[in-house]
């Protein structure tokens, strides 16, 4: 394989850079080519700007057809660019962080806000002209795996749970920015109660972890129904005879 690792923690003595660390040793002990974008340590700007684009303060700043026009032109901010390549090269991304206010931290978010845009990741057509997304995009032949580490107990993130399903809350990552770049998304790894850890715990976590790593090049994606599958209409909503009477996340589970 060759792995993109991004990693989102302030902290190189945490967990998660603990995890991180075991991750990348694992990896390259059995051969595979990673690469990190461990954006703290880059120092990672996360706030869009007309700067990355070389936009004119005198004209409105329209984010999308700015970043639109400097990836084809070439204006493109170096360091978004260099991001995009990291991406181009890879087979297989990971994507690491702890969980913050049910999301991702702001750093990370800002790298996919300043990464993923327009004419790169999306906005795309096919050679029929059809749009791209949701089971196809630039992402098409790459897996794609989320870490994620939760300060509450397991429990807590179940169906029942107060903070909600851990599935529901990674919905948006892992179905709404990887599948729709049309990547394969594996399950994820969870770790759960990570401020409470003690460091057998992490020694348990950081084997399943090396586990699941291991086994991405033959791990079973998350069955996402596709967007030209024939399960939507042209509105990109359920068509009334599939899961009938289904809704919320869950129904667009094949």
């Amino acid at each position: 394989m060759d792995v993109l690792w991004i990693t989102a923690h302030p902290e190189p003595r945490s967990l998660n850079g603990f995890l991180a660390e075991e991750g990348l040793r694992a990896l390259r002990a059995a051969g595979h080519e990673v690469e990190v974008s461990d954006l703290h340590a880059m120092g990672w700007n996360p706030v869009v700007d007309i700067a990355d684009y070389a936009h004119d303060a005198a004209e409105r700043f329209q984010v999308a057809p700015a970043a639109e026009r400097a990836l084809d032109s070439g204006a493109l901010s170096a360091d978004i660019r260099a991001e995009q390549e990291k991406i181009d090269r890879a087979d297989t991304i990971v994507v690491q962080f702890p969980m913050w206010w049910f999301g991702m931290p702001a750093i990370l978010k800002g790298w996919f806000d300043r990464v993923w845009h327009r004419g790169y990741a999306y906005g795309l057509r096919g050679p029929g002209g059809q749009w791209l997304g949701y089971g196809d995009g630039f992402l098409a032949g790459k897996r794609a795996l989320v870490v994620v580490t939760t300060g509450g107990p397991a429990w807590s993130y179940g169906g029942r749970g107060i903070h909600g399903a851990v599935e529901e809350l990674l919905f948006p990552l892992q179905h709404g920015t990887l599948f729709y770049a049309g990547a394969r998304v594996l399950p994820p790894v969870v770790v759960h109660g990570a401020d409470r850890f003690t460091p057998e715990e992490g020694g348990h976590a950081a084997d399943a972890l090396r586990e699941r790593l291991l086994a991405m090049p033959t791990t079973e994606p998350i069955p996402y129904r596709t967007r030209r599958g024939g399960d939507y209409d042209g509105n990109l909503v359920l068509r009334p005879d599939v899961v009938p009477g289904s809704t919320g996340l869950g129904a667009h589970l094949a």
